[in-house]
């Protein structure tokens, strides 16, 4: 056989060999990619995202689009061949395994905790959206989950309204663990509450709920790793009671990322005109009840997906902006926001033309 010939068989059956290590070998990473983005104002699935009865609505234009970004799923094993593709790709991204499922986190562990944190960001939103229209919510403290094995279960349940702690008024969620934590493990700490049938109760006939239980705990060492400090096991958080109806309807979207813009797309619908001038508008952040805007994870592919649906303009969670502007899709403007304040100030500039005013993300 020629040398030639032997040389070029040689160099095929070795990039044979080594397409089929990269078909076999399995490494421990996972892929990010630009997932659906839906106008908060348009339709989806045959029906309208946000539906709010009980309170004049406006027509509107233009789009309010949240991003979501598609991951592989926790069992998924991923062959080098597809990390290299993905690592040379402009639309993925190639993390390590762990940074999307920790401590060994399930698929059903991980959707479960999606769900959780989609439904929060529907309720803040909601705030958020009205305290900029001065409308008046009604907030309370609550029991939000309680851990197994821990003191507090069979004592305390989900959906418990928390009035005080040893008598001090409860008035954020963060109020819980200061107060227990005042105590040495060991100690006892004393809630009184309105039981969540109770509240269930009192809502469905409007009327506030009278029937208060004092339920005395001992408390126990924390065991998660950090400072050694007193605990009960439960987690504290926020429920509303809102003056009309707001319902989302998007199913199969999982986290907090789209909270400032179902923030937005309720306060366009609840106002008189356009709020983005008809322009096309994408966005991400998570929202808080006090309509502060925090970072998210897949930005450079919510970017992506964005621009490839049409946008031009992004909103941009400010910590974000710097890995946003890394890479940005032509054509797509990255717009910093800290607050919803912010977002509605860069919204109006672009209703007035003023582009040259908008708050940019740039590289750091």
């Amino acid at each position: 056989m020629p040398r030639r010939t032997a040389t070029m068989l040689a160099s095929t059956l070795m990039l044979i060999a080594l397409l089929c290590a990269g078909v076999f070998i399995k490494v421990p990473y996972s892929e990010l990619s630009p997932g659906p983005t839906v106008n908060t104002l348009g339709d989806h699935g045959g029906e309208p995202v946000l539906q709010i009865s009980g309170r004049k609505t406006y027509p509107t234009s233009g789009h309010l689009n949240m991003t979501t970004v598609r991951v592989t799923s926790a069992d998924y094993k991923m062959n080098l061949a597809e990390a290299v593709y993905g690592w040379l790709a402009h639309d993925a991204k190639i993390v390590p395994h762990d940074t999307l499922y920790p401590d060994g986190k399930t698929e059903e562990q991980s959707t479960q905790e999606n769900a959780e944190e989609f439904s929060q960001s529907q309720e803040s939103a909601k705030v958020a959206a009205l305290k900029e229209l001065h409308v008046h919510v009604q907030s309370w403290v609550i029991v939000s989950t309680v851990v197994k094995d821990s003191p507090a279960e069979g004592r305390l349940h989900a959906g418990d309204v928390i009035k005080d702690v040893d008598g001090t008024t409860v008035k954020a969620p963060d109020d819980v663990a200061k107060l227990v934590t005042r105590h040495k493990p060991g100690e006892k700490v004393v809630f009184t509450i309105v039981p969540a049938k109770e509240q269930a109760a009192a809502e469905k006939a409007n009327k506030p709920a009278t029937k208060t239980e004092k339920i005395t705990i001992t408390t126990r060492t924390s065991d998660d790793g950090g400072a050694e400090r007193a605990i009960v096991g439960i987690a504290a958080g926020t429920d509303h009671t809102f003056p009309f109806t707001i319902d989302i309807k998007l199913a199969d979207v999982g986290g907090p990322s789209a909270g400032l813009m179902f923030a937005l797309g309720i306060y366009d619908k609840l106002t008189p005109g356009s709020l983005t001038g008809g322009k096309f508008v994408a966005g991400t952040g998570t929202i808080d009840d006090a309509g502060k805007v925090g970072p998210i994870g897949g930005i450079e592919m919510k970017t992506v997906g964005a621009r490839d649906k049409g946008a031009q303009y992004f909103l941009t969670p400010a910590d974000n902006c710097a890995a946003a502007a890394k890479d940005t899709p032509s054509g797509l403007t990255l717009i910093k926001v800290n607050t919803i304040d912010d977002a509605l100030g860069a919204l109006e500039d672009l209703r007035e033309g003023k582009t040259s005013d908008l708050p940019k993300c740039t590289k750091s």
